[in-house]
């Protein structure tokens, strides 16, 4: 049936290919993940511009946030509410993406009251540094939500590498398919700023296309809250809590035991409330710990 047709099927280009070939008609569950376009070994011209975007967009949010002016913090909030969830990568759960939670005007004040409230103190001495931190720190912010602001921030590099992926597979053209030109909303690196860009895309059933690079996805997202709460998280608690016998030899309590204990339940409030004490109070950085530790069991998915 060709609503299970792959985008390589659809268009009938021989794989392998550097994009992730999903489903050319319905959404796929794999996410665009900010930190593996970090971090990726091999990196290129949209894997560079990918990161400029991502990092000037939450410095520009955040530098707003941490500004004694009301008017900057408003500008904020406007900055985290242009995020209209992406139908075009055919990624991520249609269900329970931005839309699914009640528009991309509710997703922002969501991160702009953690930043500016619970978080705030992370953000001011800059340990909260990248936009793949948010996950780990604001309620209903996951996989879904992370692939689907970071595409938005993204979506000019993604345009620049799928046009780049027409000229190399003239398939994308060829007849019955057609490519549409249509406005989307990019973000502006150079002016901080929202802008709009007309691009010509792929069309699948005259739905615009946008081809994403392999590596740039994963089933789950490299940083997120369970993971951090149950590695980096409870190693430090397990540290800061740890006695010594009478030997000298240092005793640490089980991971498991401390779950138990229900000292440290799982949750964004707890993790906001350890990594803030850990650095404020006690020199450590277990969120710097935590993306070390992500890095060096990466593995590139292409």
């Amino acid at each position: 049936m060709t609503n299970h047709q792959s985008i390589t099927e659809h268009f009938k280009i021989s794989a392998p290919v550097p994009f992730v070939d999903v489903n050319a008609h319905t959404d796929t569950r794999l996410f665009v993940d900010p930190r593996a376009i970090r971090i990726e070994k091999n990196p290129s011209p949209y894997n560079a511009d990918a990161n400029q975007c991502t990092r000037t967009f939450f410095d520009t949010v955040t530098n707003y946030i941490k500004s004694s002016s009301s008017a900057d913090n408003y500008r904020a909030l406007e900055l985290l509410q242009h995020f209209r969830e992406p139908k075009q990568t055919r990624l991520g759960l249609a269900k329970s993406g931005i839309n699914g939670h009640g528009g991309s005007e509710e997703v922002g004040q969501w991160i702009w009251e953690t930043l500016s409230t619970n978080a705030n103190a992370l953000l001011r001495i800059g340990t909260l540094k990248w936009i793949e931190d948010i996950p780990l720190f604001i309620d209903g912010v996951g996989n879904d939500i992370t692939s689907d602001l970071t595409t938005r921030i993204i979506f000019k590099p993604l345009a620049e590498f799928t046009s780049a992926m027409v000229a190399k597979y003239p398939e994308f053209r060829a007849a019955p398919h057609k490519m549409i030109k249509s406005d989307h909303q990019i973000w502006n690196p150079q002016s901080c700023t929202w802008d709009e860009g007309t691009f010509e895309l792929p069309s699948v059933n005259g739905v615009p296309l946008l081809l994403v690079p392999k590596n740039w996805v994963r089933p789950n997202l490299l940083m997120t809250a369970t993971r951090y709460y149950e590695t980096q998280m409870l190693t430090y608690v397990q540290r800061k809590d740890a006695s010594v016998d009478t030997k000298g030899k240092l005793l640490l309590t089980s991971k498991d035991r401390i779950i138990e204990s229900g000292k440290y339940p799982r949750g964004r409030k707890t993790i906001t409330d350890v990594t803030t004490d850990a650095v404020i109070n006690h020199g450590a950085d277990p969120l710097a710990d935590f993306r070390y530790f992500v890095d060096s069991r990466y593995e590139p998915r292409g």
